[in-house]
């Protein structure tokens, strides 16, 4: 399971958790202007706008998990298992295989309006990658500093839903889980006011019993609660370490220790790592599980007139900096 949020200080920041419990050794890689991207149906990109993300690279195509190109477009694929219903080719539509979706969009689009046309033409047509590589049911976010949409491909069709808090999750779908925020209307950074019964002297025994009842489990829409309610009443300085700190602060609200969830057979799922791109300077910073020193890629710092992929491995071991 997973979450994507954005933050919006002097810059525009999108990132996620990452929550499996394996790894398929990830990377940060780039993918400059002249790598050329083949698509099985629609026309290849000879030449696009360079993008940075996290990514499973396989035979040299990068499967990006999240990216975010260099006009500052934004886009994640998070899980969404029952309810993702990928489609049959269809004549006289753009034919996209989910694990071509986010170069597909962020390699032609310089924001979330040309995002949308697009998508009025696309059809997310069930072709896997390999027989070793099916696909992975996803439902996606994409953002620009104006706004943020969630996709979902399900058994009715495509939809494309405005997303007013820039917040996604996995299931149930999106309209759900949005409406269910009708539920928790009474949270509050406030302390509460006793309207239990004017009958009664209660009084606070703690600081943030405002927000009591927000819930605490691990459940995806009750992490799309969390993640709301902490991004929405978010602050900090607009300097670059200021915004990236409370970022992570962010994700760590409904980030996965090992060993609460449990997948069977010695699995637990934790947070592979947490991502935080600064996508007004292409600036990927990320953390893992083992390592929670945060490591930056600059994309500008790379040849992005390049035709080859660069990839980072993630720094992985722990730095311990001791003072006596």
């Amino acid at each position: 399971m997973c979450t994507a949020i954005t933050y919006k200080t002097k810059d525009h920041y999108f990132g996620r958790n990452l929550d499996l419990e394996f790894s398929f050794h990830e990377t940060v890689t780039v993918t400059p202007r002249n790598y050329p991207f083949h698509f099985r149906s629609v026309n290849a990109l000879k030449t696009h706008y360079a993008m940075i993300g996290m990514a499973y690279v396989v035979e040299d195509y990068p499967l990006y998990y999240d990216a975010t190109n260099e006009k500052g477009l934004s886009m994640a694929g998070l899980n969404f298992p029952g309810n993702a219903d990928y489609k049959e080719y269809q004549q006289g539509k753009d034919n996209v295989s989910p694990f071509e979706f986010i170069p597909w969009i962020l390699g032609q689009c310089g924001n979330l309006t040309e995002a949308k046309v697009l998508l009025e033409r696309m059809n997310l047509w069930k072709e896997n990658f390999s027989e070793q590589l099916p696909l992975s049911p996803l439902h996606w976010m994409i953002s620009d500093k104006n706004g943020s949409i969630t996709v979902e491909c399900v058994k009715d069709g495509l939809k494309i839903y405005e997303n007013p808090v820039e917040v996604l999750t996995n299931n149930p779908p999106f309209d759900m889980q949005l409406f269910n925020l009708n539920n928790y209307m009474g949270l509050s950074i406030s302390q509460p006011q006793n309207l239990f019964s004017d009958k009664l002297d209660l009084e606070h025994y703690s600081r943030g019993m405002g927000a009591m009842g927000m819930p605490g489990d691990f459940s995806s829409m009750s992490r799309f609660v969390r993640a709301s309610f902490v991004k929405m009443n978010s602050l900090s300085g607009s300097s670059e370490e200021e915004s990236i700190n409370q970022f992570f602060h962010i994700l760590g609200a409904v980030e996965m220790p090992r060993g609460c969830v449990h997948m069977g057979e010695g699995e637990y799922e934790i947070t592979i790592y947490s991502s935080c791109c600064n996508s007004d300077k292409g600036i990927y910073y990320y953390k893992t599980y083992e390592n929670s020193q945060i490591t930056g890629v600059d994309m500008h710092k790379e040849d992005l007139e390049s035709e080859k992929l660069v990839v980072y491995p993630l720094v992985t071991e722990q730095k311990i900096q001791l003072v006596n």
